[in-house]
């Protein structure tokens, strides 16, 4: 019995160990995109990531498959965020605005990660992962509730995706910027776009958010 209760612990020790390798991989790959640094040796990766490079092939086959993890990461990460703190909120207005008004605050405080979507975003945009998927839905559930005014949900999705983006460079080429008043404007100006009224798109743009 207390051999199998070795065999037990030293397998979740070795499990421990081996997501504690992945996770210093993928932060590391996540650091080269945000320099956009995409053709970095996988060397200098298992380096950064304090890691051997026998290390490396155990978790992934090559260095792009470790870019495509290390970005997926990070959708999924802000995705999940996202759901969290627009759960309960019946209105498909007000939970696209604000995903959107949480989603543009996270590029100061998680500059990381946001240069990360920034470098990768178009790529990613039109995919079934995090923001851009959870925008979709919040548009197509908008236009079903009678709540936007939609003719075609992929040129809405595009230029969500374009504002998104370029807002979050923006943020970051320009420090000083006040990014809430920035990121709430233009949420205002998104959902006109998506057929709300100036009022009632004032008015969603500028209700409370919850914590970060």
């Amino acid at each position: 019995m207390e051999g199998m209760m070795d065999d037990g612990a030293s397998t979740n020790r070795l499990e421990r160990r081996k997501a504690r390798t992945r996770a210093a991989l993928v932060s590391a790959a996540q650091v080269f995109i945000a320099q956009g640094r995409l053709n970095v040796p996988i060397l200098e990766i298992t380096q950064a990531a304090d890691v051997g490079m026998g290390s490396f092939y155990n978790h992934f086959s090559s260095r792009e498959e470790l870019l495509q993890v290390a970005v997926g990461e990070v959708l999924d990460r802000l995705g999940a965020v996202l759901d969290e703190l627009t759960a309960g909120i019946d209105d498909p207005a007000h939970v696209f605005a604000q995903s959107f008004r949480l989603a543009g605050r996270l590029h100061r405080r998680e500059p990381t990660a946001s240069k990360v979507l920034l470098a990768e975003g178009l790529v990613y945009a039109g995919s079934g992962k995090g923001v851009a998927a959870r925008a979709r839905r919040d548009i197509e559930t908008g236009v079903r509730a009678g709540r936007f005014l939609v003719r075609d949900v992929e040129l809405a999705l595009v230029i969500v995706s374009g504002a998104a983006l370029c807002l979050g460079q923006l943020l970051h080429e320009q420090p000083t910027r006040d990014d809430s008043a920035a990121v709430d404007q233009v949420a205002e100006d998104l959902l006109r776009m998506l057929g709300l009224s100036v009022n009632e798109a004032h008015d969603i743009s500028q209700r409370p958010l919850p914590e970060l």
